[in-house]
């Protein structure tokens, strides 16, 4: 019972270690936003500010070319756009993947996962010339479509695995209940396996938030890219003003940090019981 407890102990100040290293970076980076550029680069930086500067944040709440609200609402139109998209089109298709046996299922499946192994710098040249010959280059509809390239196959890998979790009995009560495969879907399997729906919900969110090969290459104009690509405004020809750009990282993580606060219940349940079956 004594080395119980002890090993408890042990194991919760690993634990304690672990997560303190792994958020230190996100912590300098807020302690880096609130310095004065001097204070930043003394030859012994200190872990808190000992001059509070507010400026970094400040000045880009304004109306000037580096907007910091017009970034956050370009991210959120594109974000929230593949989270929707991503999400309808993922479900009837893992669930799809899972209940029904067609010819070349398992070419699909490999199709799914080949399109995670490969980087996005590989799809870049034939998304532009498909989105220039279509019309929709520079525009939002573009990056919001090469996301969902990222998302829809993800979200399906997460969804099949979980639908394959859920008996089949179920299947075959709703049928006797008097539905067919489209009911069934709707009314028992899209609510039972709402824990995945809601992890696909959020990593194919995350994916756009986090996009910044896609919203430098297929939008132009300074004031319709995303917050990710708003970091390069404060990387000028003499310089990088860090202050600045780590106020800006704040913002763009805060959303990411938000989301898994109030919604790692649903994340962690969801994948752990879509982990059942392959």
């Amino acid at each position: 019972m004594e080395n119980r407890k002890i090993r408890k102990i042990i194991l919760n100040a690993v634990s304690v270690i672990i997560a303190v290293v792994l958020l230190f970076p996100l912590y300098w980076m807020l302690v880096t936003s609130l310095k004065f550029e001097a204070d930043i680069f003394k030859s012994h930086p200190s872990l808190f500010p000992e001059r509070i500067f507010v400026d970094s944040y400040v000045s880009q709440l304004g109306s000037g070319q580096y907007n910091m609200f017009r970034s956050f609402f370009n991210s959120a139109v594109i974000s929230v756009s593949v989270l929707v998209i991503s999400t309808i089109l993922s479900i009837p298709a893992a669930y799809g993947l899972a209940r029904f046996r067609f010819y070349g299922k398992k070419l699909f499946i490999l199709l799914f996962l080949v399109t995670q192994m490969l980087p996005a710098v590989f799809v870049l040249t034939p998304l532009f010339i498909i989105f220039n010959k279509t019309g929709i280059l520079y525009t939002y509809l573009s990056p919001i479509i090469a996301d969902c390239t990222i998302g829809i196959p993800f979200s399906v890998l997460i969804l099949r695995t979980y639908f394959l979790s859920i008996p089949k009995e179920l299947d075959d009560s709703a049928k006797i209940d008097g539905c067919n495969h489209f009911t069934a879907f709707l009314r028992i399997m899209v609510p039972i396996a709402y824990p995945g729906v809601i992890v696909a919900a959020v990593f194919s969110f995350l994916f756009a938030w986090g996009d910044l090969v896609y919203g430098m290459t297929f939008i132009n104009k300074q004031e319709m890219r995303p917050i990710t690509a708003g970091i390069f405004n404060f990387m000028g020809q003499y310089g990088i003003a860090w202050n600045y750009l780590m106020a800006f990282g704040v913002v763009t993580i805060l959303p990411v940090v938000l989301i898994f606060i109030f919604m790692q219940k649903y994340i962690i349940s969801g994948l752990t019981n879509g982990a059942v079956k392959g």
